[in-house]
Formats: structure tokens, C-alpha cells, sequence
């Protein structure tokens, strides 16, 4: 910096305003600055910086795994959202595990990252106070709903009775929800169930259980929840997905069936992921709204990072979700 800020005629000070982006500087000798810049290959020494700042400028992200489609679109999306602020990525798996994910919230807490945005899965409020502890956290799902953390989370309640409705008004009467299961604790499934359920009954459609199709949330899982409907003799015109991977697979399921979807069954899914419009045929889905969520729990960790915030003062944000509709279900 002093090589650069002797080459261009001025202060140490005014490069480094200069290469911050700093607004009261004159433009011919932000000219100059960058010039020098330029000319003697200068590159900020970022590990300095954040040594002496105590930062590492890096965000820890904690996902069940990278090759699940909706997790690899969100670790991509806040990937590039961190790299507009400043600050890189270090993506962790926990397998859905409540060791993984403790492990996560360790590892952050030894200030290997700045903050930690992590979708819980197994941990729940009763687990909060490990995340309270004087560290940067955003949670991402159902599960903390209520504690005093920052929450991200999806309309999965009005976003699965959305899908139900649109089925119901394409003429469905015997919707499988696929994935669903109408007990367990508060998380994504058990609330997409309820919205799937309670549309039915403002329908005035009778519950059946029998087409609670649960399943491990995987394309195969999909496809062999069709398999079990189909060899137990359970009969339905529809079926709300509770995940667009799930969607897939109903769609193989059906096709290795004899099936044609939307001709006999109509399709729905839910998250958007990028393989839904690509699909044959492209998959009607639940678009939870991504881009407003990572911008909103990126806006949250800087925030506590800063130090912007008091300890006590949490924020929750929900997505705004729109049914997009394509193809599968479309006769």
C-alpha cells in the first residue's frame, strides 16, 4: 500500500480509502490510486486484514448435503450473495444429524468462521442455548421457531395447501401426498402435511390416510412411494409432492407404471430447484422464494457480525411462495 500510495502521489490513508470504496475521495486522484494499482499488481493482503480486524471473513454454511438439488441451489445462491459482501463460504454436511450439526456449531464457535448460517434438521429450541452463546447464528427450517435466534424459514403450511387447492380445482379427488405424515415434530414435512389436509377438508374432501405416502425425501423415494400406492391398492388421480425431488421420482414411478402424468395423474412439487422446468414434463411446483431468503439471512449475520444488534433482539423472516404451474399438471 505505501508502494502504490508513493507511486500515485498521495497517503497511505487515501489508497486505502480508495480501495474501500470510500465516497469522499476526488475522482482524479481515485484515477490515479487505481492506476498505480493497476501498474504495480497490487493485491490486498486480506489475511493481514483480518488478523488485525479478528475476523476470518469467511460464513460457515451447514447443510444436511451438497447433493440434495434444493440444498445445492441454496449453497450456490449464498455463495455468490457472500461473495457481493465480501466474504467466502466454507460449506459443512451434517447428514441431517444431530451430530453433524452440533459439530458445525463447535467448529463456528472456535472462530474458524465469522458466523454460521445452518439448516437445522435435528436440533431443536431445547437445544438454543448452545446457539445463543456470543456467536453470529442464522437458522434456516422450522425447528427454532420461537427461540431467540435469527430464522429464516419457508411458507410450507400456505405453500403445500396452495398445491392441494390448484389439484383440487384441476378436478382431483384422490391426492396422494407423498412424503407426508400428519404426526412428528414441528419441521417442514409435518406442516406441509397440515396445509395439504387442511386444504382437502376446506374442500370438503374426506381424509384418507391411506394416501399418506411417507418416504425417505429422495428421487428413489418417490418413486417407490407410487410402487407401495400401487401394490396396496390404493387408488389416486394427483399427488402433492412434498419436495420437488420427490416430484421426479412420482413422475418415474408413474411412467414405469403404465402411467402418464398429467394425462392420468396430475403432479405437484415443492422448492423450484432448478431441474423442475426441465423436467419431462416440467413440474408444477411451490416456489418458496430463494432469493429473499438468503438475502435475508445474509442481511441477518452481517448484521451480527457488526455487531448491529443486540444479543436479545432476534429476527424470523418467511419467504413469500407462489405456485408456479407447468406442465405436470396441465392436460
Amino acid at each position: 500500500m505505501s508502494d502504490v500510495a508513493r507511486a500515485a502521489g498521495v497517503s497511505a490513508m487515501t489508497v486505502s480509502n480508495v480501495i474501500n470504496g470510500h465516497p469522499h475521495v476526488s475522482e482524479e486522484t481515485r484515477r490515479r490510486v487505481t492506476e498505480a494499482v493497476d501498474r504495480l499488481g497490487y493485491r490486498m493482503n486480506f489475511a493481514a486484514r483480518h488478523l488485525r480486524s479478528g475476523t476470518t471473513g469467511v460464513i460457515g454454511l451447514a447443510i444436511p448435503g451438497v447433493d440434495q438439488p434444493y440444498y445445492g441451489h441454496l449453497a450456490a445462491q449464498v455463495i455468490a450473495g457472500a461473495r457481493s459482501l465480501g466474504y467466502r463460504v466454507a460449506v459443512e454436511q451434517t447428514g441431517a444429524s444431530r451430530e453433524g450439526e452440533t459439530e458445525a456449531l463447535a467448529h463456528s464457535r472456535l472462530r474458524t468462521y465469522d458466523g454460521l448460517i445452518m439448516a437445522t434438521v435435528e436440533l431443536g429450541e431445547e437445544d438454543g442455548g448452545a446457539l445463543f452463546a456470543d456467536f453470529p447464528v442464522v437458522t434456516l427450517g422450522e425447528r427454532f421457531r420461537g427461540a431467540h435466534v435469527d430464522h429464516v424459514g419457508m411458507a410450507n403450511f400456505e405453500g403445500a395447501g396452495d398445491a392441494t387447492r390448484h389439484l383440487l380445482e384441476r378436478g382431483c379427488r384422490r391426492i396422494a401426498a407423498i412424503g407426508g405424515r400428519a404426526e412428528g415434530e414441528s419441521g417442514a414435512a409435518t406442516l406441509r402435511t397440515a396445509g395439504y389436509l387442511a386444504a382437502l377438508a376446506d374442500a370438503g374432501v374426506a381424509r384418507d390416510d391411506a394416501l399418506l405416502a411417507g418416504c425417505a425425501f429422495t428421487t428413489a423415494g418417490g418413486a417407490e412411494a407410487v410402487r407401495r400406492l400401487r401394490d396396496g391398492g390404493v387408488p389416486f388421480d394427483g399427488a402433492v409432492c412434498l419436495t420437488d425431488s420427490l416430484a421426479l421420482g412420482v413422475v418415474r414411478g408413474l411412467r414405469d407404471a403404465g402411467l402418464s402424468v398429467p394425462d392420468d395423474v396430475l403432479v405437484a412439487g415443492f422448492d423450484d430447484i432448478p431441474q423442475a422446468a426441465y423436467a419431462v414434463p416440467s413440474l408444477t411446483t411451490v416456489a418458496p422464494g430463494h432469493t429473499e431468503m438468503v438475502g435475508a439471512a445474509l442481511e441477518m449475520l452481517t448484521e451480527r457480525i457488526a455487531g448491529r444488534r443486540p444479543a436479545g433482539e432476534a429476527r424470523s423472516f418467511t419467504g413469500p411462495h407462489r405456485l408456479v404451474v407447468r406442465e405436470s399438471t396441465t392436460r
